[in-house]
């Protein structure tokens, strides 16, 4: 009997504690988590108690009247203040959402100590190398030794912290608009180098992605791995149908690893853009969760795939080739596509600048030396990205002496030794017919098909065996819609012509227009660019032009979009390619004859009948419409009855936006009428009497101080709310 008891009141305690949880949340209108109104639930039940005890001091035992129903609803009421308190004051100092609730708490607690291990491994690395001084706020001397010492530690520090903050590292290098030349050059120092993971570990994985065992899906498979990489290692194989092929196989267990190291990116993201006015001047939260995303993306092995096949749909010139992805055996962790015999452009550059046919043959040895042996501790390890960009798959670190076997290049990509040499007997190739030829298929991906490749460092191209050049690793790919194109090919007009009015309009339509913007000045400034880098005999086109470009982008407060940045930063990375190829290349020199050409195509009579056609066509329907609605108008204002409506309040943000300012300013006005009524009748004598010490106003009073503080307590929750 007394355990019922007991659980009948624990039910009916349990009950009315919910009811004020409740009761709170609705009368302020904005949802709280079950644990907060929970305590203030709790906290109104045990005052609730209290309140009555002495509010049943004014009211005899004897009264049969409403009176003792009158107390106690204002006990419940003054309870249920006390709720709608508590929640505000904690909104007020702990906002929802600040902190995890306790289930979020007790499943991520594991992962919360395995990333608190890590992230003080992080801050252990930052101290030791001198960098925990600008954790706190301090910025970098403002000298050129004192950056470079800076970015040198940084640097260091990115290397010794692993794969995620590498290729971070690796990816600022590549963002001059963000970044002091000193630590542009000294991230671009980075390498991506892991020891080959076992063949039992990657034969799972392949297991669970292909669809049929290694040995039936392929005639041949070599279990050695031609590069190793720290997201992924590729292999040789070869298909049924006889087909020759590279595979790409992401490392097992590196999503775990990658996803826990960029959550500690983006906590210290948060921190340097909280406690630091360099963090927040350079937009360092969305820098870090760009990157999370292009990592993200670079672990999906299927993203890759639909790039590749997206510029080989829309390349349209026969001297570079796009290996093909056989997609039915790709997929998420595995990438299978075909294999390119040559030897990577920066093996092959020295050969081909000096032009003898002699050398020829000494590209592929030079090929199968770079990419020859082990690394230093005789592990067979090999980079399968950029140093600048760091996309798993490229040819990028075979000239680094890190590949995995002799005669092998380009993270699997490359032939032989044997392949390359015979291939260019006859003669080596002229490398300014090869810059070109590099430079223009680039600049018709990015100006006229919208779908480029954005990490053409020279790794990443071959030089194939019968003389044509081969794009690798697709993992970075930009992409441009018709409008941004037509603004950049608006701003290489304009830069051809040497009109700083024109340029500086054309850019403005590239990048978001600020409010304000001192476009005199922008002017000035984008002309003393042109004469300083694409003028006459003194210019100095190169790279330090990308990196003054952007620092006239980033003085006048212009952010630069994602797929902008992409493009200024292929540019860039090419021009170091092309200079790497042919040394005294003229970047802006080939680009005007680029532009010439396309717009000179462009303006063939065939094209622009075309052009006009098209729009003659779409503008069909308006035109039959257009003579009816101008008599219409004729008519009205022949009439005086021609009127213009304008709905100041079309967009329903607005009308939403300014509603809800006028429901509080609106509560504020009644929480203010009801608080003065309340003090004026507590100050009036007299009146009936409902008990011998209270008066019936002073009741009312009492009342209207209760809805007073409820009203006031709804404005003052919704300021404190910050996403409101």
């Amino acid at each position: 009997m007394d355990v019922g008891i007991t659980i009948v009141i624990a039910v009916t305690v349990l009950v009315m504690i919910g009811a004020f949880a409740v009761a709170a949340r609705r009368l302020l209108n904005l949802r709280f988590g079950v644990v907060r109104g929970l305590l203030a639930g709790a906290l109104a039940f045990l005052l609730a108690g209290p309140i009555m005890q002495a509010l049943a001091g004014s009211v005899s035992p004897q009264d049969s009247s409403l009176t003792p129903l009158w107390f106690l609803i204002l006990a419940v009421a003054c309870a249920l203040l006390a709720a709608m308190v508590f929640l505000a004051v904690a909104e007020a100092l702990v906002p929802a959402g600040s902190l995890p609730g306790p289930v979020e708490l007790a499943r991520s607690l594991r992962g919360r100590a395995a990333r608190s291990r890590r992230y003080f491994a992080i801050v252990r690395i930052l101290a030791r190398h001198g960098l925990g001084p600008y954790l706190r706020g301090r910025r970098p001397d403002d000298g050129a030794g004192g950056r470079a010492r800076v970015a040198r530690s940084l640097r260091l520090a990115l290397d010794e912290a692993g794969v995620t903050f590498v290729k971070l590292g690796q990816i600022m290098s590549t963002r001059p608009d963000l970044l002091p030349a000193e630590f542009i050059d000294e991230l671009a120092l980075l390498r991506d180098r892991a020891a080959p993971a076992s063949w039992e570990q990657v034969e799972r994985v392949l297991a669970e992605e292909l669809p049929g065992p290694v040995e039936e899906v392929f005639a041949e498979f070599e279990r050695r791995p031609l590069a190793s990489a720290s997201i992924a290692q590729v292999y040789a194989a070869r298909l049924r149908s006889g087909d020759r092929v590279v595979v790409k196989v992401r490392r097992p267990g590196i999503t775990e690893v990658v996803e826990r190291d960029l959550d500690i990116v983006a906590r210290l993201a948060l921190t340097l853009s909280a406690r630091t006015r360099w963090g927040r001047a350079i937009g360092v939260r969305d820098l870090a969760r760009g990157f999370a995303e292009a990592l993200r993306e670079e672990l999906d092995f299927r993203v890759e795939a639909a790039n590749m096949a997206a510029v080989a749909a829309t390349s349209r010139d026969a001297e570079v080739h796009v290996p093909a992805p056989h997609l039915p055996l790709s997929g998420r962790r595995v990438l299978v596509m075909e294999r390119l015999d040559g030897t990577p452009l920066d093996t092959a550059a020295p050969a081909s600048r000096r032009g003898d046919a002699a050398d020829a043959d000494a590209w592929g040895t030079a090929g199968a030396e770079a990419a020859g042996g082990a690394g230093h501790d005789g592990a067979a390890t090999g980079t399968a990205r950029d140093a600048r960009d760091g996309h798993v798959g490229g040819a990028g670190e075979a000239g680094d002496g890190h590949a995995g076997r002799a005669g092998e290049t380009g993270g699997g990509h490359a032939g032989g030794a044997r392949e390359a040499g015979d291939g260019h007997a006859g003669g080596a190739p002229d490398a300014g017919a090869l810059a070109r030829t590099l430079l223009g298929t680039l600049l018709r991906q990015i100006m006229v098909d919208g779908v480029f490749h954005a990490d053409p460092h020279p790794g990443n191209i071959l030089l194939l065996a019968d003389g044509r050049l081969g794009l690798l690793d697709f993992g970075s790919v930009g992409r441009l819609d018709g409008s941004l194109r037509a603004s950049l090919q608006r701003l290489l007009l304009a830069m051809d012509r040497g009109d700083p009015l024109g340029v500086a309009d054309a850019l403005l339509e590239v990048v978001p227009r600020p409010d304000e913007i001192d476009e005199a000045r922008l002017e000035r400034e984008l002309g003393r660019f042109m004469a300083r880098h694409m003028n006459g005999a003194g210019a100095t086109p190169g790279a330090r032009m990308f990196t003054d470009l952007f620092g006239i982008v980033s003085g006048h407060g212009l952010s630069v979009p994602p797929e902008v940045a992409a493009v200024f930063r292929t540019l860039a990375t090419v021009e170091g390619t092309l200079t790497a190829l042919a040394p005294g290349f003229d970047l802006v020199a080939e680009a005007r004859a680029f532009g010439a050409r396309h717009f000179a195509e462009s303006r063939d009579p065939a094209t622009i009948r075309r052009a006009v056609t098209d729009e003659a066509t779409a503008l069909l329907p308006m035109l039959r419409r257009l003579p009816r609605r101008l008599e219409r108008i004729a008519g009205a204002a022949e009439n005086g009855r021609l009127s213009v409506n304008v709905r100041l309040f079309a967009d329903e943000r607005d009308r939403t936006h300014v509603t809800g300012m006028l429901h509080q300013v609106l509560l504020t006005v009644l929480a203010a009428t009801a608080g003065i009524m309340a003090v004026l009748l507590l100050g009036v004598d007299g009146g009936p009497k409902v008990t011998a010490q209270v008066g019936l106003y002073q009741l009312f009073a009492y009342n209207l101080l209760v809805v007073a503080s409820i009203l006031a307590l709804r404005v003052l929750v919704v300021i404190f709310r910050r996403d409101l």
